[in-house]
């Protein structure tokens, strides 16, 4: 159980589920726009009432009016996710020196095993030990 406080205090799993209440907060807000606003706007563009913005096939609906509503829900959602939560995330991880969502750092191979994972300044191989040259950078 010691473990299980450890890993769930740790900061990234704070932040992680700090995320994941604000995404799930802001998803709320998101679908009564796209319900309340946008729905209405897309369907008095297909000229129906109650019907929304689509064709019946054997008395059955397709409204293509909510799947371009959803389209629109899942942008806006993405967009506000990606702005509210990973560029602050990622800002405040580069000031504390870390790389997220970012390039990997640049690795070399081993002549003897042909690991490709190895740091650039590595002088052994992690999985034969086996010196590696400098030039062998991939």
């Amino acid at each position: 159980m010691q473990g299980f406080k450890k890993f769930l205090m740790q900061g990234n799993v704070i932040v992680a589920a700090v995320g994941l209440v604000v995404a799930l907060a802001f998803s709320g807000l998101v679908t009564s726009f796209t319900t309340n606003i946008i729905t209405p706007l897309v369907n008095a563009v297909g000229g129906g009432k109650n019907t929304g913005l689509g064709f019946h096939v054997h008395g059955q609906l397709v409204n293509i009016g909510a799947f371009i509503s959803g389209i629109i829900y899942f942008v806006i959602f993405m967009a506000v996710v990606y702005y509210v939560i990973v560029v602050p995330y990622r800002n405040s991880e580069a000031r504390r020196g870390h790389t997220v969502f970012g390039d990997p750092a640049p690795t070399k191979s081993c002549p003897e095993c042909l690991s490709g994972d190895l740091p650039v300044a590595a002088t052994r191989c992690l999985h034969c030990g086996v010196e590696v040259p400098a030039a062998a950078a991939a």
